[in-house]
């Protein structure tokens, strides 16, 4: 996924300004297909979405509200459609699957509960069924009519917003934002809000949508403390991922940032590797990265094993309070 024009997160200018009608065209039609009924589950869905393009935490979220529903007795189940893997779909993933067949993103729930793979959700159903769930938690998809959600929660970096407010391609919005925030049943508020956070949090509040806060909790390796470290990702923000490092105490001297969901092929392997033995650096990267690199040889498998993570959990203010919104247990 190509990086977010740095415009979109500023306030609206000259760009914006020039292909706000090609920006109208696109929020009519978005907003027309977000009013589309779909299929209905046999099971409720929770779908985990967010506002704008990019990432803003969802699949932390969605491994989070899937072990709160689990807790609560559910029986999770995953439905993501594999971005950046090559299998259409509906597959169940599995241990012979990589990267390069369902992406990373699934890959790192499958670890957590059973997990689909589709491109066509609504064509997962009748896989879904047979894995009987009594909840399926659908990471991304906010804006796809394909399945009926009985619960949307919307995720928002706290630290950006929505950028300059407007719809792609004159920012970084889906579908015009009073759209969106009339099919969310509530926000997910991450990380110490800024202006720009605050400032969607009070819209959402304005229209009756309820407001959680949550964050991103670090589990760094002890090895890494004290270690001079070349970080690297390929994630929505990689420079969330730089900064929680420098949070942690760990001492960062060099940052490697890469396009979203991009496969590391053997001369970015190569080039990391040579930097770090070079410059007596140690690497660290996401588990998102790492997963991009699961079942790979030669300097992407050495990649790979060089390769510290920095895993993070996404922890909610009031886990009770975002519990009490999920489906009861049938």
């Amino acid at each position: 996924m190509p990086s977010a024009p740095a415009f979109w997160w500023r306030p609206p200018g000259l760009a914006a300004a020039l292909l706000a009608p090609v920006a109208t065209v696109w929020g009519t039609v978005a907003a027309r297909r977000m009013r589309r009924g779909g299929a209905v589950a046999p099971v409720p869905v929770v779908c985990i979405g967010n506002f704008v393009v990019g990432g803003a935490g969802k699949t932390p979220t969605a491994l989070s509200v899937a072990a709160l529903a689990a807790a609560r007795g559910h029986r999770p189940v995953f439905l993501t459609r594999g971005y950046g893997g090559r299998l259409a779909g509906p597959v169940l993933v599995g241990a012979e699957h990589g990267p390069a067949e369902v992406g990373d993103e699934a890959l790192l729930l499958a670890r957590a509960a059973p997990t689909v793979v589709a491109r066509d959700r609504a064509g997962a159903l009748p896989l879904l069924g047979q894995l009987k769930p009594s909840l399926v938690v659908m990471d991304d998809g906010f804006q796809n009519p394909a399945i009926e959600k009985t619960l949307s929660l919307v995720v928002v970096d706290a630290g950006q917003g929505v950028g300059n407010g407007r719809v792609m391609p004159a920012g970084p919005l889906r579908a015009p934002l009073g759209v969106q925030l009339a099919h969310a049943d509530a926000l997910v508020l991450v990380g110490a809000a800024s202006a720009d956070g605050a400032a969607v949090a009070a819209l959402a509040q304005a229209e009756g949508v309820p407001v959680f806060g949550a964050r991103l909790v670090a589990r760094a390796p002890e090895a890494l403390r004290g270690r001079p470290l070349l970080a690297f990702a390929g994630i929505g923000r990689p420079e969330k991922f730089f900064d929680q490092l420098r949070r942690e105490g760990l001492d960062v001297r060099r940052t490697e940032a890469f396009a979203d969901h991009r496969p590391y092929g053997e001369a970015d392997a190569a080039r990391l590797l040579a930097d770090a033995a070079a410059e007596g650096l140690d690497l660290v990267t996401t588990e998102k990265d790492l997963a991009r690199l699961a079942g790979a040889d030669g300097a992407r498998g050495g990649l790979r094993d060089a390769s510290a993570v920095l895993a993070v959990d996404l922890v909610f203010d009031a886990p009770d309070a975002v519990a009490a919104l999920l489906p009861p247990v049938a």
